[in-house]
């Protein structure tokens, strides 16, 4: 059998990142890079030049990563910002000569059934529902498997689209929050009704939370000053934390919340709206808390490249 080197690459709304795992699942290389591709694309509908620039640079290098690792096969995808952009097809153009892997735009559902295999890689099915939600920068995939029966919607809200359309002020304001929160709830509205089983957990459910807000609140919570993805790889978050923590640095400047240990450089401003989706979701959710994967939709692709 030919010895394969696979690779994904996921353009975000806020980030870039690339993952490169040998066929045997041993991982060469694992990067994030704070892009902010969608930087504006909420007000503007297009993506701007400077984020386009930011991101082709990171995927050049990650080009050079990957080509020093010997990859044989890759996935690229682009996310929310790049769906929502009018010159998105133009940008994966530039991505896909840029990175040398073909550049696709994913569906918000198949980027939740992506995310859902990465953050069930590890993990035995809870006793109840198995919920995944991954909140990006542009949009929160929302996914639900029971009984074997996977099913998933996208929400049009993410850590920097929340940001950008309600956190006006620094640090944001009650008035600020509670536009942050109806927006977040809105969403949720429409996710009950297109997944009307979200209102009906099985009892023993478990929600396993993806992303950079995500992990950042786990390096927070750990007070972690350097990352150590062993310790933030499944760190339990109760409800009781996300909300203390939600609160705290909501009431702090972004200036204040860069100093603090465990706060990615980069996701200082934008990290209150994604733990207000966050709240939203868990409280809406009925349930007392989530769990912190670093397997995600990175995951997912290099599991759909080996069954190609």
């Amino acid at each position: 059998m030919t010895h394969r080197v696979l690779a994904a690459l996921d353009c975000g709304t806020n980030s870039t990142r690339l993952l490169v795992e040998s066929d045997s699942g041993d991982v060469l290389a694992r990067e994030m890079r704070i892009t902010r591709l969608g930087q504006g694309v909420d007000a503007t509908g297009a993506l701007s030049d400077e984020a386009m620039g930011r991101t082709l640079g990171v995927l050049a290098e990650y080009r050079t990563i990957m080509d020093a690792c010997g990859v044989t096969a890759g996935r690229l995808a682009a996310t929310s910002a790049a769906r929502d952009a009018s010159n998105g097809p133009a940008f994966l153009l530039e991505a896909s000569k840029v990175s040398g892997v073909d550049a696709e735009i994913l569906s918000g559902e198949e980027e939740g059934r992506l995310s859902f295999t990465g953050a069930m890689a590890g993990l035995e099915p809870a006793a109840g529902d198995n919920l995944v939600l991954d909140i990006g920068g542009g949009s929160t995939e929302i996914v639900m498997v029971r009984d074997g029966r996977l099913a998933a919607h996208s929400m049009q809200v993410g850590c920097v689209r929340v940001s950008e359309r309600t956190l006006a002020n620094d640090p944001p304001t009650a008035e600020d929050l509670a536009g942050a929160r109806a927006m977040a709830e809105a969403a949720l509205d429409g996710a009950f009704q297109a997944m009307p089983a979200l209102g009906a957990l099985a009892p023993e459910s478990r929600l396993v939370g993806l992303a950079g807000t995500v992990a950042t609140l786990a390096m927070i919570d750990l007070e972690l000053e350097e990352y150590d993805r062993d310790r933030v790889h499944h760190h339990w978050l109760s409800l009781e934390r996300i909300r203390h923590w939600c609160d705290l640095l909501a009431a702090e400047s972004s200036a204040d919340r860069a100093r603090r240990a465990g706060m990615v450089p980069g996701r200082e401003d934008i990290i209150v709206g994604g733990l207000v989706v966050l709240v939203a979701t868990i409280e809406r959710l009925g349930l007392d808390g989530c769990l912190s994967s670093e397997s995600d939709i990175l995951d997912g692709m290099v599991a759909s490249l080996r069954s190609w």
